[in-house]
């Protein structure tokens, strides 16, 4: 059975963060593990409250995963400050890790600041270099280098060799928030660009879909696959659960993780 520990968030409302991390791993075959970095008050409608969990607790739930059982991979979400990147670049320096998966998380669906502006240079300067790849959206990557605009797949392109160069060995720029009838993610690594298109689902209901997306990169890097093989498995798993995403709650609802596996017939036709 391969590990797979999640550094992140902790999403009350089920959808995101830490509980969607360990329901991609649970459906990806992996054993999921956490460290809890906050913890949030959260449901379909928002954000209702952070609530930054203290350093010491965050280093322990670390030491305590990974003196005792180990990962093949490691995925990191919400770190919300600093400090919090600080103490998760050492630990991952002390325990050697590798597989790192880095979900760049600074802004909820309904608009709520999950990473403080004073922590995007730490981001950049003591974690990024230690990724194996990096995750971002298309705002997330404009804003890690200094608001460049990102509107073609060529801006894409561009912006994913230079985010590279901050040390992270392969860069997948998530293109959801671009227009057009397909949704297309562009990887880059060791010098190569590739395009893992499908088509725009027409709903709403996408909560969570950052941290199920690198999760499920993290489960299957932890398998042993490489970067482009597990970054294609995860669109597939992502774009399943997009189009069978539920409908729950008053606002924005959750991807569905459990439909790659019930929806797998439909999906192949």
């Amino acid at each position: 059975m391969k590990k797979v520990l999640t550094i992140a968030g902790s999403d009350s409302g089920g959808g995101a963060g830490i509980q969607a991390d360990l329901k991609t791993f649970q459906e990806r075959d992996v054993y999921g593990m956490s460290a809890i970095t906050a913890l949030t008050a959260q449901n379909t409608t928002g954000v209702h409250g952070i609530f930054p969990q203290q350093i010491e607790a965050i280093n322990q739930q670390i030491d305590a995963v990974l003196v005792d059982i180990g990962a093949d991979a490691v995925k990191t979400g919400m770190l919300f400050s600093a400090d919090i990147i600080h103490a998760v670049a050492i630990k991952c320096n002390e325990h050697h890790v590798t597989n790192l998966v880095i979900d760049p998380v600074m802004v909820a669906k309904g608009g709520s600041t999950l990473l403080r502006e004073e922590a995007i240079e730490s981001l950049k300067t003591e974690l990024l270099p230690l990724a194996a790849i990096i995750t971002p959206n298309i705002p997330e990557a404009s804003v890690l280098l200094d608001g460049m605009k990102i509107e073609t797949i060529e801006d894409m392109e561009e912006a994913a060799i230079k985010l590279s160069r901050f040390g992270c060995k392969a860069v997948l720029i998530k293109g959801g928030h671009m227009n057009g009838l397909d949704s297309i993610d562009l990887l880059y690594t060791n010098q190569k660009v590739y395009y893992f298109e499908s088509k725009r689902i027409d709903t709403i209901h996408t909560h969570g879909t950052g941290c199920t997306f690198s999760a499920c990169i993290a489960a299957e890097l932890a398998k042993g696959h490489a970067i482009p093989q597990a970054v294609s498995v995860a669109k597939d798993y992502i774009t399943s659960a997009i189009r069978y995403s539920l409908k729950i709650g008053s606002g924005i609802g959750p991807t569905n993780h459990a439909a790659y596996r019930i929806h797998s017939k439909e999906l192949m036709q």
